[in-house]
C-alpha cells in the first residue's frame, strides 16, 4: 500500500487558542480575564486562525511531493473506458429497399425525474437488407440434399426431416443475398406432424453459413412450437453471414437443424411438415458505445519549439480503441503525428506525440541538453505558425454506461422506418477514470512490478491494467502436471438482471478483452513461460429449499429468498464479504441454511438441499451437503427452487 502522508503539525484552531492561554498564565499571571469578550483573547483567536491556515498549507507539502514523485516515475491516471452493447433496430414494417443506419446514430435509456438518460451511439454503418425466400432445401443427416422449392410453390406438405427424425437432419432456407447483422422472420404454415416434442423447448437450432462453417444464430420469439403449427421464428443473423452455393444454387443460407435433446426432454417421433414459407427482414443489430465522436478539433498554433503542450477543451479521451492522432499543417498538406507511450525510442525525425487521456493534453517531443553541451531532440517539432488539429477522437465513457438489458429503448436520431430499439444484453465495459487516491495506492505496485511478470501477483496486476473493465483476475502458478504453464483466469464485470441474477453468458469475457490481456502479458512474461488466458470454470449450484412464512408474506419471502441465494452464490458480488465468491471455495450446507434463515419474514427453514449442476448442459447431480469447487473455478447460481408455505394460525393443528 502507499506510504501514509504524515501531518507535520496536527494542531487545530482550538488547540492553538488553548495553548496560547496557557502561555498567558505562565508569562502574565496578572491577566485573569480569558473570556471571549476580552480584546486580548480576540487577538489570540485571530492569530490562531492565521496559524491554522499556515499549518494546513504546510501539511499539504507531503501530498504535493508525493504527486511530484508519481509524475517522476511516470504514473498517470487511467482514462475511462466506454461501455458497449449490441442494440436491435426494429423496422416498422418490412421494406423493399435497404435501410441504412449511419455510424453515430444515437440511442439512449429512458430518463426520469431522478436520473438522466444515458446516450449511446452506433460505431459503424448498419445496412438492413431486405430478404425473401428463394430456395427451400432439405438435408437429412444420412446425406444428400433435396431442392423442395417447386413442391413448396405447388402447396404440397413438405417433410422437414426424415420420416423418423434424427439429430443432424436440417431444412435450409435460401435468401436472395446475405443479410449480415440483420433480424429476419421466418413465417411458416405447418401441420401438426412432428409429434413427441415439447413445443416450448424443441430440439432445434438455427444456423447461418459464414463461408467456412455453420454459425449458431440467436433466436427470439418462436410461435411455431417446433415447426408444428403456423407461426414465426425470429432469427438474429450474425455479422459473418455470406452467400454460398448449396444444392447447385447460390444464396444466403439459413438452416434449422435437429440436435440431441436435453436431458429428460422428449424427441420427435415424426417429422414436421411445411406447406407455406416466407422470409422477410424485420430489423438489424449493431454495436453501440457510451461515447461521443468529435471531429476536426483545432488544437492550437505551434510556436516552433520543443516540448510544446496543448489541451483539448473536452477531456477525457477514450483510448480503448485506435488512439487519436494530431495533424499539423505544412506546405505539403497535413502531416500526421502518431501517439507513443514515451519518447525514449524516438529519433529526431519521428513525428510522435504523447497523450494524457485524462486531462486531454497532447505533449510534443522535448529536447534535452547532453553532457557535452549538445541538444538531443526526441522527435520532430512542428514548424512555427503551423496549425494543429485532432481529426477524430472519442470522449465520454464511465461506469454509468453499464446499463441493464432492455434499458436502451429510446431512438434519439431520426431514422426512417425504424420503430423501436432494444438491447438484448446488458452493456458492459464501462469504467470510470482513475482517482488520484487510487493512483497513490498503485504507485508501489508500479515500482515493484517494473513492467515484468514473475510472480502470480505480477500477472494479476498487469492483467488488470491491460483491461480495466474486468472485475476479477486470478493467476494460477505452474503445477507439476503443467510445468512452465501459467493460467490467468479473467472474470468480466456484468450488470445482473432483476433479482441480482446473472446469466452464464455474462460471465464469459469477450475475445477482445482476452486478446488485450494476453498481448500485454506476453510482452512481460519470463522466457520459457507458457501463458494461457481464459475464463474460469464455473460450478453450478442449485438450491432446493422449503420455508415457512406468515400467511400474508408467502410471495414476498419466496422472492427475497431467491434473491438472497443469487446474491450469496455470486461470482462477482457474493461470498461472505460481498466481493465475489472465492476461487476454489466449496459450498457448505450450513452457510446456505444461514442465508435463508436471515431472510426477513422466514419463520422456519424446513429443508435445504444442494445439487451440483452444469451451467452449460443443465444436468443436475445427486444432492450433497458439500459441493466442492476446483481451484480454477467459481460458483454459479443455477435455477434455485424455493417453496414457501403459510404458517398455520396459533391453536390449530
Amino acid at each position: 500500500m502507499a506510504l501514509p502522508s504524515p501531518h507535520l503539525d496536527d494542531r487545530r484552531f482550538q488547540q492553538l487558542v488553548d495553548e496560547a492561554k496557557r502561555y498567558v498564565q505562565q508569562r502574565s499571571p496578572e491577566w485573569t480575564d480569558h473570556n471571549v469578550s476580552d480584546p486580548g483573547v480576540t487577538l489570540i483567536e485571530t492569530f490562531a486562525y492565521m496559524v491554522d491556515q499556515l499549518l494546513y498549507r504546510l501539511n499539504r507539502v507531503p501530498e504535493k511531493n508525493y504527486a511530484a514523485f508519481l509524475d517522476l516515475i511516470g504514473v498517470t491516471l487511467f482514462p475511462p473506458s466506454a461501455a458497449r452493447a449490441d442494440v436491435d433496430f426494429w423496422l416498422s414494417a418490412p421494406q423493399t429497399e435497404t435501410v441504412r443506419l449511419a455510424a453515430g446514430t444515437e440511442v439512449a435509456t429512458a430518463g426520469g425525474e431522478t436520473r438522466e438518460s444515458v446516450v449511446f451511439s452506433t460505431v459503424e454503418d448498419l445496412p438492413i437488407v431486405p430478404s425473401a425466400l428463394v430456395r427451400l432445401v432439405t438435408a437429412p443427416a444420412s446425406g444428400g440434399q433435396s431442392d423442395r422449392t417447386g413442391q413448396l410453390a405447388s402447396g404440397a406438405d413438405i417433410p422437414c426431416f426424415q420420416p423418423r427424425p434424427a439429430p443432424g437432419d436440417a431444412v435450409l432456407f435460401g435468401l436472395p443475398t446475405a443479410v449480415p447483422r440483420c433480424i429476419v422472420a421466418v413465417r411458416l404454415d405447418s401441420r401438426v406432424e412432428g409429434v413427441g416434442v415439447d413445443p416450448r423447448q424443441p430440439p432445434l437450432v438455427w444456423e447461418a453459413w459464414d463461408g467456412a462453417r455453420w454459425t449458431l444464430c440467436e433466436t427470439g420469439t418462436d410461435t411455431t412450437g417446433g415447426l408444428n403449427r403456423p407461426g414465426e421464428v425470429t432469427v438474429f443473423v450474425p455479422g459473418a453471414h455470406t452467400a454460398s452455393v448449396v444444392a447447385g444454387h447460390r444464396a444466403g443460407w439459413l438452416r434449422c437443424r435437429v440436435v440431441d435433446p436435453a436431458a429428460g426432454q422428449p424427441f420427435y417421433s415424426e417429422s414436421p411438415t411445411v406447406r407455406e414459407a416466407e422470409v422477410f427482414t424485420v430489423g438489424g443489430t449493431t454495436a453501440v458505445e457510451h461515447a461521443e465522436v468529435v471531429h476536426d478539433t483545432p488544437l492550437g498554433v505551434s510556436a516552433g519549439v520543443a516540448g510544446q503542450r496543448f489541451v483539448l477543451s473536452r477531456p477525457p479521451l477514450l483510448l480503448d480503441g485506435d488512439p487519436p492522432v494530431v495533424e499539423v499543417s505544412s506546405a505539403d498538406g497535413w502531416q500526421t503525428w502518431t501517439a507513443v507511450e514515451h519518447f525514449g525510442a524516438s529519433s529526431p525525425g519521428d513525428r510522435h506525440v504523447r497523450i494524457d487521456a485524462t486531462s486531454g493534453e497532447f505533449a510534443f517531443p522535448p529536447a534535452v541538453r547532453e553532457a557535452d553541451g549538445t541538444m538531443r531532440a526526441y522527435g520532430a517539432v512542428p514548424g512555427k505558425g503551423a496549425q494543429l488539429r485532432v481529426p477524430r477522437y472519442r470522449t465520454g465513457g464511465g461506469a454509468a454506461g453499464n446499463v441493464a438489458r432492455g434499458a436502451i429503448s429510446v431512438l434519439r436520431s431520426s431514422v426512417p422506418y425504424v420503430a423501436r430499439v432494444e438491447n438484448r444484453e446488458a452493456a458492459r465495459g464501462g469504467v470510470d477514470g482513475e482517482s488520484v487516491e487510487n493512483a497513490k495506492l498503485r504507485a508501489p505496485q508500479v515500482l515493484r512490478v517494473q513492467e515484468r511478470a514473475v510472480t502470480a501477483e505480477d500477472y494479476e496486476i498487469i492483467a488488470a491494467q491491460a483491461a480495466p473493465s474486468v472485475r476479477r483476475v486470478r493467476c494460477l502458478p505452474a503445477v507439476p502436471a503443467e510445468p512452465g504453464a501459467v493460467r490467468v483466469l479473467v472474470v468480466p464485470d456484468a450488470v445482473p438482471d432483476e433479482g441480482d441474477r446473472l446469466r452464464f453468458e455474462q460471465l464469459i469475457p469477450s475475445d477482445q478483452v482476452l486478446s488485450a490481456i494476453a498481448g500485454r502479458l506476453d510482452e512481460r512474461r519470463l522466457v520459457g513461460t507458457r501463458l494461457v488466458v481464459e475464463p474460469p470454470a464455473y460450478q453450478g449450484v442449485t438450491v432446493v429449499a422449503r420455508l415457512v412464512a406468515a400467511p400474508g408474506e408467502v410471495d414476498r419471502v419466496r422472492e427475497d429468498a431467491q434473491t438472497a441465494l443469487f446474491r450469496y452464490l455470486d461470482p462477482l458480488r457474493g461470498g461472505g464479504d460481498g466481493t465475489g465468491w472465492p476461487f476454489g471455495r466449496p459450498v457448505q450446507y450450513g452457510e446456505v441454511f444461514a442465508v435463508l434463515q436471515r431472510v426477513e419474514g422466514a419463520q422456519l427453514v424446513e429443508e435445504v438441499r444442494l445439487f451440483p449442476a452444469d451451467p452449460v448442459t443443465g444436468r443436475r447431480g445427486a444432492p450433497a451437503d458439500r459441493i466442492d469447487v476446483a481451484r480454477n473455478a467459481l460458483v454459479f447460481s443455477y435455477q434455485h427452487q424455493v417453496v414457501v408455505t403459510a404458517a398455520e394460525p396459533d391453536g390449530l393443528s
